[in-house]
């Protein structure tokens, strides 16, 4: 009965049948979200079934273009979204230099040809 001290031996026991319980617990987890999605999947399979032989039997066309047009109306998730290689990165911030050197240029550009207007004005070749 020796309470205080121990001999180290129980904490890592405990701590190695915490990770198998852990492990465990991850794998009920992901074996039960496989079972819903699986389920639903047959669900839907069957419902587009059903929904196939309604159409047969009025002979309705099967609107797909309804489904395209609203799936990109729906709000782009930001955490979802594709992302950048660092080649598009670089181009991309290639992209913005190139725009900010063309604004420099044609505002250079702008003002010599001021600059010329006013002196040619002043200046009278004879």
């Amino acid at each position: 009965m020796n309470f205080i001290g121990g001999d180290g031996g129980d904490d890592a026991d405990d701590k190695e049948k915490a990770e198998e319980e852990e492990r465990e617990r991850q794998e009920a987890i992901r074996e039960a979200e496989e079972r819903r999605k699986e389920k639903h999947r047959r669900m839907e399979e069957e419902r587009e079934k059903m929904r196939q032989d309604i159409r047969d039997k009025y002979n309705i066309k099967k609107k797909e273009e309804v489904v395209e047009q609203q799936m990109p109306q729906e709000e782009p998730n930001p955490l979802m979204r594709k992302k950048k290689t660092p080649e598009e990165l670089a181009a991309e911030a290639e992209q913005e230099e190139l725009d900010d050197f063309t604004k420099l240029k044609n505002q250079i550009e702008t003002q010599v040809n001021e600059l010329k207007t006013q002196i040619e004005g002043k200046c009278v070749m004879q």
